[in-house]
């Protein structure tokens, strides 16, 4: 009786563990995202505000090229250019207030070179595909956002894995970003 009772509880347990862990999303294309104005901005006109935040972020950045994008009533900066060793990187920024603050800094990547777990993440998915490109997207609180554009769509990501402490999550939303 004994035994019957313990191995009750086990089961019990056990069923509760398996309540708590998320069910995986059936499908890893993300919705289109609002629709953004987009305009080239040279780096010598950049405002002084992003300047300074991208500036912080990576000392000594040599800007080569900028974007202003607005959004849904919102303004944000994409600045690409090299760290001081010639690497490339990219600054996402947002304005708050009237003040700019970086709210994540990416590079290209190959697939292969990203994490199997986030791999294994975006091919679950009934309607997983073999990304075309692309981006590894370091998040201000430490998660990485992998960016999959999909073949012919190079305008947004069709699908992002976030990962962090070791654990890969197809995202069901876009960043406001």
């Amino acid at each position: 009786m004994r035994g019957q009772a313990l191995g009750a509880a086990m089961l019990l347990l056990a069923a509760c563990g398996k309540a708590d862990a998320p069910a995986a999303p059936e499908k890893s294309v993300l919705a289109d995202g609002p629709a953004a104005t987009i305009d080239d901005v040279a780096a010598a006109d950049l405002p002084p505000a992003v300047r300074d935040a991208v500036l912080a972020k990576v000392p000594g950045m040599k800007i080569a090229e900028a974007e202003r994008k607005e959004r849904d009533g919102k303004i944000f900066y994409d600045v690409e250019g090299t760290r001081p060793d010639g690497s490339p990187v990219e600054l996402d920024l947002i304005e708050e207030a009237g003040a700019f603050r970086v709210v994540e800094m990416q590079r290209d990547i190959a697939w292969a070179d990203a994490p199997a777990p986030v791999r294994a993440a975006a091919a679950a998915p009934a309607d997983a595909f073999t990304p075309a490109r692309v981006i590894e997207s370091t998040q201000n609180d430490g998660t990485i956002v992998y960016e999959l554009f999909a073949p012919g769509k190079a305008d947004e990501p069709a699908a992002e894995v976030n990962w962090k402490d070791g654990k890969a999550v197809l995202r069901t939303e876009r960043n406001e970003y």
